[in-house]
């Protein structure tokens, strides 16, 4: 049974006459990395808040169909019970961040599940190890670095050990190191610890390398499903939804259509493997 399954999703926030999303079919097994791709306004947000119940439990509409995580529907489940299961992280760290140091950040959630002071303590090591901001515990999170914050972010989801993480477009806001640094929390989260990962990403480089399954939204449908490897393959179309198209599957797309190489979707990697090869034909 896969860990979350979407039957049928329809939802039309209050007073607006388009649906946000129409008809949503989509499974995501337990410790797959989904990646969730779309111009602004395709419905990428809006699908990330039905994971944990904030749609339709705290922001009101037309919902339609069925989201179940874990066997429970949202409908009939509180976003309490469905946040230790699915944890959310944003794009503006700052949003999520209120308290006066790193370590009540991070005890905060675990506080309110009402667990005993050593098992909280334990937590919060553990989260923050693996958030690399051991030695942090007692910092005012304002002064933190971007990608200190949205790690921190991370951090205090991670501490209420949920076994999906969804986050969308973590790191739109952050510098090159900030990105690089919370793009490899998300692999180790996953590829080390197992963690169910869902996310919103406008970095297609990462999502190729490291997706198991991509999605593209258009206007709340999802139009194409499947492994990054078959998404890439359909340049003109993600160009034309105006989704960045990594510059390795650029210049393989351009040899392809000359006849040079048989596939466009491939990473740097690749790409330079497949030009040797083309080289040492010709010599």
């Amino acid at each position: 049974m896969p860990l979350i399954r979407v039957e049928q999703l329809s939802f039309k926030y209050s007073g607006s006459k388009e649906y946000s999303l129409k008809n949503i079919e989509l499974k995501v097994k337990k410790g797959e990395f989904l990646g969730i791709l779309g111009a602004s306004g395709s419905g990428k947000s809006t699908l990330c808040l039905t994971f944990n119940g904030i749609i339709p439990h705290s922001i009101s509409g037309e919902f339609e169909g069925d989201v179940y995580v874990k066997g429970y529907n949202t409908k009939e489940t509180s976003v309490a019970k469905l946040s230790t299961i699915v944890g959310l992280v944003l794009q503006n760290p700052d949003s999520q961040l209120f308290n006066m140091t790193v370590e009540e950040e991070v005890a905060f959630g675990l506080e309110n599940l009402g667990l005993d002071i050593e098992e909280i303590k334990k937590r919060i090591r553990w989260a923050l190890r693996l958030a690399g901001l051991e030695g942090l515990e007692n910092e005012f999170p304002p002064n933190l670095s971007g990608g200190q914050k949205q790690r921190l972010a991370i951090a205090s989801v991670l501490a209420m050990k949920p076994e999906v993480l969804v986050l969308d477009e973590p790191t739109s806001q952050l510098d090159p190191l900030g990105k690089e640094q919370v793009l490899s929390l998300v692999t180790l989260l996953n590829k080390e610890q197992g963690i169910t990962i869902i996310m919103v990403e406008h970095n297609t480089d990462y999502i190729l390398e490291f997706a198991d399954k991509v999605i593209v939204l258009d206007k709340g449908e999802i139009i194409l499903e499947g492994k990054p490897k078959q998404i890439f393959e359909e340049v003109d179309l993600l160009q034309n939804l105006g989704i960045r198209i990594p510059a390795s599957v650029k210049i393989a797309y351009n040899l392809k259509k000359r006849g040079l190489l048989e596939s466009s979707a491939l990473n740097d990697r690749e790409l330079v493997e497949n030009i040797r090869k083309m080289l040492n034909k010709k010599t």
